[in-house]
């Protein structure tokens, strides 16, 4: 069936209308909505008085169709699908009557749509998308679409909707570089600590190091001067025995003396001289002084060996000293970074305890939405859906419509919050709902009105 106008009078008739919508009429709100061929619908026109729409129907009856048409002559082109236009029809069109503008747009089988805007005396704007995108905001048309956001992408949405008197993303930025630093520092100040506790050093060890020069200078004299003593041994072992190797030979001489007498004045001449050699080599070997005893380098080689691990264990010391000092350093700098981090937390704290939240409890966690300081997906069903639509009603000042697609999810309690605040905000709430009793709302079936709540029956 398709509705005349007949059928327009008795869809509004199903409404109630509210002193708010009498005391605050100007609040854009949707006041008539028209479509034609648009999707699953044939021709649909609803006049709504009341802050919940419910459009209801079995499956395929055409009740996105109808939500869709809102959106489509609202949002721009983007969201248009392939085939707006009623199966079996060329020509499709949307008029959508918000009280202080009307937008019209249609379609037209292989051409791009067109829109028109006009205020209530019907001047048109010249960029009428432009205008309408001044009033859309990013959560009109799906409210529940910010329970079911990622956290970070809950958090940035409410970033840009509640003021706070900070930088919160610099803030986090900042705290998240110093985090970072601080990690670095800390592993670094570990790795210092572990050398320093890694170094043993001896107890006992004098303040300073050993002077090694003096002992090693002693030990070079005292190898030279025993060098010089073993000379001077080997050449008095030398004297001696050429001592020997004389007197021999004057006995060999004298003894061919007399064997060979014609030489035997020259032989004992060449005796008496050798002789006289000899003694006085004796006389100066028994004249010298005795030898002085060898240098003990031993004890000399121990003190070194002393002195050398001694002045180990003092470098160790010192080496240790160091590290421990880096490692100081290290810490000192990463409880500063600590310091930093926790004083732009608590800026940051206080800075969003002062904002001014849509709904009391909510607040900016790390990388996500908090509520009653824990994360928002903790809350319960009820709380989710309450604050997600506040959430979108904070978001949208001027166009004061919301559109829920799921709504068959939400039980009797959460559909009764949705009428409180839309009826406590001044909201307008188009809410789709799978039902096959045609009692509940605007009842579709096979893309026209066939019934609406109990005060009306359905529209011929």
């Amino acid at each position: 069936m398709v509705p005349g106008r007949g059928a327009v009078a008795a869809v509004s008739d199903l409404f109630t209308e509210t002193p708010k919508q009498k005391s605050e009429g100007s609040n854009m709100r949707i006041v008539e909505l028209r479509a034609e061929n648009i999707k699953k619908l044939s021709v649909v026109e609803i006049r709504p008085t009341g802050d919940l729409v419910q459009i209801t129907g079995k499956n395929g009856a055409g009740k996105s169709s109808v939500l869709d048409a809102i959106w489509w002559a609202l949002a721009g082109t983007k969201p248009i699908q392939s085939q707006p236009i009623r199966k079996g029809s060329s020509k499709a069109l949307i008029k959508l009557d918000l009280g202080d503008i009307r937008v019209t747009r249609k379609f037209q089988e292989g051409k791009d749509s067109t829109i028109v805007v006009e205020n209530a005396d019907g001047a048109r704007y010249p960029g009428p998308q432009e205008m309408l995108n001044t009033l859309l905001g990013s959560l009109t048309f799906d409210p529940l679409g910010f329970s079911r956001m990622e956290p970070a992408a809950q958090l940035n949405q409410l970033r840009r909707l509640v003021k706070v008197d900070v930088d919160v993303d610099a803030l986090d930025k900042a705290n998240k570089t110093d985090f970072d630093k601080r990690t670095d520092v800390n592993r670094e100040a570990k790795s210092f600590r572990a050398q320093a506790d890694g170094i043993a050093v001896p107890e006992g060890l004098p303040d300073e190091a050993i002077d090694l020069s003096a002992m090693l200078q002693q030990m070079q004299t005292a190898g030279e001067q025993n060098a010089t003593l073993e000379q001077r041994k080997a050449n008095r072992q030398r004297v001696g025995d050429q001592i020997s190797t004389d007197r021999m030979r004057a006995k060999d001489l004298r003894e061919d003396a007399q064997a060979l007498r014609r030489k035997a004045d020259e032989m004992e001449a060449l005796a008496r001289t050798t002789d006289e050699r000899a003694d006085l080599e004796q006389r100066r070997l028994d004249e010298a002084d005795p030898l002085p005893a060898p240098i003990d380098t031993e004890k000399v080689r121990q003190s070194i060996e002393v002195a050398r691990v001694t002045n180990a264990g003092v470098e160790a010391r010192e080496r240790k000293a160091a590290i421990a000092k880096e490692a100081d350093d290290k810490e000192a700098e990463a409880q500063a970074l600590t310091d930093a981090i926790e004083a732009r937390t608590k800026q940051k704290a206080d800075a969003i305890a002062a904002a001014k939240m849509p709904v009391d409890g909510l607040g900016f966690g790390d990388g996500e939405v908090t509520f009653k300081g824990l994360p928002l997906d903790q809350a319960s069903s009820a709380e989710q859906l309450r604050i997600s639509c506040a959430i979108a009603m904070a978001a949208n000042p001027k166009l004061r419509i919301l559109r829920i697609k799921d709504g068959s999810l939400l039980d009797d309690d959460g559909l009764a919050l949705l009428g409180e605040m839309a009826a406590a905000n001044d909201f307008q709430i188009w809410i789709e709902r799978v039902s096959s009793d045609g009692k509940v709302g605007i009842v579709l079936e096979d893309g026209h009105i066939v019934g609406a709540d109990d005060h009306a029956e359905a529209a011929e």
